[in-house]
């Protein structure tokens, strides 16, 4: 069988492969992410079939997958709404950075992995994943729900805080020195700063320009824009990442949701790529050292989501079920922390067990992201009902505690 012949095949049953667990996914109630993840974990290094052949294009594919999955969550958002929700939230913003990044980088000190290290699985442990989130929000009813501002408040300081932090790490991974490191992290702000200001008073033009009438010149100047943008954004190590989700916020309106609509089936394509690239990058045989560690980070960084969303509500006078709701729904990470592994492990600053402990971290967690959101309401009812019981349960007399 020649190579092209080999790369195909391998190809068209790693999508045949995803499409089927994006299915079970569905079916059962839970993120893909999971299942994608353990998919390349099997075909990977360690794993059970050795795929030869496609490297050039997973990694490319890969590559897109980020750029899309950050352009389609900086169109959900406008300029304005980002600027309105982080004053909102900036309080719970910052809570929620230090309750859930102080973990993940203490764990990686513990573990010998150092400041760099420290950076990246703080990274990892501290930002929710939005995709798993609002899917669940979605699927449990609850947008229109007292508490959903909150936790969607949150999610946006996430997101804008990722802004900053990528190019941040991007420099610490490059090994740039403390004035190079500095020169771009300026960089970084003034771009961010330049593009939030843009479409906060441009930002009908940007997506005059991209729009179109014609489906195909939309998704041309569409894809062109926000791949064009990412690389622009890469050579100025402003990360591609943060170039696309910039791009999204600028684009508004119509155009923006018209633009989601179109987008949605490429970047659950790519993303898919991008997970599972993940995870046959990672060899399975680092997985077992890391998984009591992975587990124990699981545990305290549940606690301390929960804990974030239970007081952002409470701060808002919302009652216990809405707490543990907001609580519940912030558990899942995803997506982003698997970016963040992804840029460390491929400028090979830290410890190729790294990937393993991120992997491992977020299986767990996008797993107990939407049980732990289904479970939110049935646990508290049962707490307010045997509260109940004992609150209407008679005392005894102290004549019958004589007898």
């Amino acid at each position: 069988m020649t190579g092209t012949a080999l790369a195909l095949v391998q190809l068209g049953a790693i999508f045949l492969v995803l499409g089927v667990l994006g299915r079970l996914a569905g079916r059962v109630g839970m993120s893909p992410i999971p299942l994608y993840l353990i998919a390349g974990l099997s075909f990977g290094q360690g794993g059970f079939i050795h795929l030869d052949g496609i490297d050039e294009f997973s990694h490319l594919a890969s590559e897109i997958g980020v750029v899309l999955l950050l352009l389609l969550l900086g169109l959900e958002y406008t300029a304005a709404e980002l600027v309105t929700g982080l004053r909102r939230s900036r309080l719970a913003g910052v809570v929620d950075l230090v309750l859930n990044s102080v973990p993940g980088a203490a764990l990686a000190l513990m573990l010998g992995w150092g400041p760099v290290g420290a950076l990246v699985l703080g990274g990892v442990t501290y930002i929710s994943s939005s995709g798993i989130v609002a899917k669940v929000l979605g699927d449990l009813g609850r947008l229109g729900n007292r508490e959903t501002p909150i936790v969607l408040s949150i999610l946006v300081f996430e997101d804008l805080a990722m802004a900053f932090y990528l190019p941040i790490l991007t420099a610490v991974l490059a090994g740039v020195s403390f004035l190079a490191g500095l020169q771009s992290v300026g960089i970084s702000f003034a771009v961010i700063s330049v593009v939030l200001l843009v479409a906060l008073r441009y930002g009908n033009v940007v997506s005059a320009l991209i729009d179109s009438k014609d489906r195909e010149v939309f998704l041309l100047k569409l894809l062109g824009a926000a791949l064009l943008v990412a690389g622009l954004a890469s050579a100025l190590q402003v990360s591609a990442a943060v170039g696309a989700f910039l791009l999204g916020i600028a684009i508004s309106g119509s155009t923006a949701r018209n633009a989601v609509r179109l987008l949605e089936p490429l970047r659950d394509l790519f993303a898919a790529m991008f997970f599972l690239v993940f995870g046959l990058n990672t060899d399975t045989a680092t997985i077992p050292p890391v998984l009591l560690p992975a587990i124990g980070l699981a545990v305290v960084t549940t606690a301390t989501k929960v804990l974030t969303g239970w007081w952002a509500a409470g701060r808002q006078g919302i009652g216990l079920m809405g707490r543990a709701r907001a609580g519940t729904a912030l558990i899942a990470r995803g997506e982003f922390s698997i970016v963040i592994a992804g840029l460390a492990v491929a400028s090979g600053a830290v410890e190729g067990e790294l990937a393993a402990l991120a992997t491992a971290y977020v299986l767990l967690m996008a797993v107990l992201g939407p049980i732990g959101a289904r479970a939110a309401e049935p646990l508290v009812r049962l707490f307010q009902k045997r509260r109940t019981r004992e609150e209407e349960a008679p005392t005894p007399s102290p004549r019958a505690d004589r007898l």
